[in-house]
């Protein structure tokens, strides 16, 4: 009696298939795309309207509405108004406020200037525990600041306002991009 070798495409696939069935549960936190770096048991985020020390007016509306924006166009979060709905609450607060001459015309008049807002940021879960960045020694918000600041030009027509709204718009980038998840 002679052996006949009976072609099989299936059992080659499933030679090659079982394998990785077999790694899968190995693999059950692994995420993919731009989910993988936001925290994964985090749908809402609460932001309530941000404290200011500042003099300067709208300043705390218009670092909230920046963030809000920035939180609803790039991470998968949604905002909601009422803390009691989210799973989480970031709290920022405007720390400092300055504008400096950093060159002057022979007349004194100021070439350029520059203004900076510093600010105090937490993200945190409905338990109060921190969430984003892992921070080594765990230290007050306002002991570990974040700076942002922005050159205006006044002879050029610029005004202190567009160098603020620069400002706001960076900050509430640096500020969402800390609710990443570390790598």
């Amino acid at each position: 009696m002679e052996w006949q070798f009976v072609s099989k495409p299936w059992l080659g696939v499933l030679v090659w298939l079982l394998p990785a069935v077999l790694a899968a549960p190995g693999c059950a936190n692994y995420r993919m795309g731009s989910q993988s770096i936001y925290a994964p048991d985090v749908r809402t985020v609460y932001v309530p309207m941000i404290r200011s020390n500042s003099y300067r007016r709208y300043m705390g509306e218009w670092l909230t509405e920046a963030i809000v924006k920035r939180i609803e166009d790039v991470t998968p979060y949604k905002v909601v108004h009422e803390s009691e709905l989210a799973d989480s609450e970031l709290r920022v607060q405007i720390i400092t406020d300055t504008k400096q001459t950093l060159m002057e015309s022979y007349t004194d008049e100021p070439r350029e200037q520059q203004f900076t807002l510093q600010v105090a940021a937490d993200w945190v879960n409905r338990n109060g525990e921190q969430l984003g960045q892992p921070v080594n020694v765990p230290l007050p918000s306002t002991l570990n600041p974040i700076n942002q600041s922005a050159n205006l030009f006044p002879e050029l027509g610029q005004s202190t306002t567009s160098a603020e709204m620069q400002d706001v718009q960076e900050l509430a980038i640096q500020i969402v991009s800390m609710m990443e998840a570390p790598w």
